[in-house]
């Protein structure tokens, strides 16, 4: 009977084990180029970004509009009885008569209909204001484009940041795994001594309490790595479940200063407020347009009935040319290329604090790189040294030589110095991503489109 139940214990769990394999969705695995190849058509900043800048692309095309020919069609019926109304209507519909000049019809008129159709045309000759605001609308979508580009290099930093996190954490569950494995096997030499009379049950209960710190650990990062998946998944727009290709190649070269100085003169950000410097040129211009004239053409043809639309009783053009300045508007010009100088002066200093910012930034990231590389360097050696350490301790704990708690405290420097090594080494990859970041330089060093 209790073999049967054992039996029957045992199908019930692989049962539940495979249906749990089976309803867990499997997690595509991604590349970092993947990554962040999904993220440049599906991160939602991204393209609230471009769809910013297309807006503003149609901005050229709204600017451009007044200069281009405006052609408009109008149909109006009316019936009145108003006699410069009437007059002119029958002279539009070519019906006027002698007997229309008498002196009681010209003052008191039958009611007449008048249906009138009529098509315009408007063309600019030369409008300056609408001149300059076209060349503001050019720059503003190239500025805008800038931005575009700069966002794609922040998103590319965010997923790098991300991806690089997710492999941070796996590794920190290896090392939390890891730190199981040697407090499992602290327990077992703690009660082997204890049961064979030469410990103390004291050290099996604190060899105990180890190894459930230390499954605390394995807990806390297997939520880290989680947290980390589910942050990529936001990144790249989806609610798929990712993890990262394993084994991928993550390291890129530090390069010499120089290197990231000249490209930082291609920072998007910095194109896009060299640009909008520029744009501030034309504010002025703009402002000082308003003291030239405007020319124009305006032309017309009109069709006058009284019984149809688009009848024919009646036709006629005109076409005239139109020439308007304004001389004097309230001072109001004075004040807007006064204002407009000012923003041209703002736009230059923001420019000229935004090149020394960005010459900042680049010099202090490649010296936390470098910091960063040294500090990689000595984890290792030091992760080295608290092995060879732990070894000598767990040597002379088996053979009753130290304590356990001299075995514990050595295991427990050296799970921290594990740790510190995958820290380290993610610093070091974060330093680096920064570094490329600031000076420009991230899609071109991480292959990305």
């Amino acid at each position: 009977m209790l073999k049967h139940c054992i039996v029957s214990s045992i199908v019930i769990l692989l049962t539940m084990t495979a249906q749990t394999a089976i309803s867990a969705p499997a997690e595509r695995q991604v590349t970092l180029s993947q990554a962040i190849a999904i993220a440049m058509e599906e991160n939602h900043e991204i393209r609230a970004t471009k769809s910013s800048l297309l807006a503003q692309k149609a901005d050229v095309g709204i600017a451009r509009g007044p200069l281009l020919p405006q052609i408009g069609f109008e149909q109006r019926v009316a019936r009145t009885n108003n006699p410069p109304g009437v007059f002119m209507s029958k002279l539009n519909q070519e019906r006027f008569t002698q007997t229309d000049f008498n002196i009681d019809s010209l003052n008191h008129p039958g009611p007449i209909t008048d249906l009138q159709t009529m098509v315009t045309v408007d063309q600019a000759i030369f409008v300056g204001k609408a001149l300059v605001g076209l060349d503001i609308a050019k720059k503003e979508y190239a500025a805008k484009g800038e931005d575009y580009g700069r966002k794609r290099e922040e998103t590319a930093l965010k997923v790098t940041q991300t991806y690089l996190a997710i492999r941070t954490a796996k590794e920190y569950v290896n090392v939390t795994r890891a730190g199981i494995d040697d407090a499992k096997e602290h327990l077992r030499i703690a009660d082997a001594r204890y049961r064979n009379g030469l410990g103390l049950y004291s050290d099996v209960l604190r060899a105990k309490t180890a190894v459930i710190e230390a499954e605390q650990r394995v807990v806390t990062a297997e939520k880290n790595l989680s947290v980390a998946k589910k942050g990529l998944a936001i990144l790249l727009g989806t609610s798929e479940s990712l993890d990262i290709a394993p084994d991928e190649k993550l390291d890129l070269p530090l390069r010499e200063m120089d290197y990231y100085q000249n490209g930082a003169a291609l920072r998007k950000d910095v194109k896009a407020l060299q640009i909008r410097h520029d744009n501030a040129k034309n504010g002025v211009r703009l402002a000082e347009s308003k003291y030239l004239p405007t020319l124009g053409v305006h032309a017309s043809y009109q069709l006058n009935d009284q019984n149809r639309l688009f009848g024919t009783e009646g036709e006629s053009w005109w076409l005239m040319g139109v020439v308007r300045w304004d001389l004097f508007d309230g001072a109001s010009r004075e004040y807007e290329r006064s204002k407009a100088q000012h923003k041209q002066a703002e736009t230059q200093e923001q420019l000229r604090g935004l090149t020394q910012i960005v010459s900042f930034n680049i010099t202090e990231a490649y010296l936390a790189a470098e910091e960063a590389r040294k500090n990689t360097e000595l984890s290792r050696a030091a992760l080295a040294s608290a092995e060879e350490g732990r070894k000598l301790v767990a040597s002379r704990f088996q053979n009753s030589l130290s304590p356990v708690v001299d075995l514990l405290d050595v295991q427990l420097n050296v799970d921290h110095t594990r740790a510190n090594v995958v820290a380290r080494e993610n610093e070091y990859r974060l330093a680096l991503i920064r570094l490329a970041y600031e000076s420009g330089t991230i899609l071109s060093e991480l292959n990305a489109k």
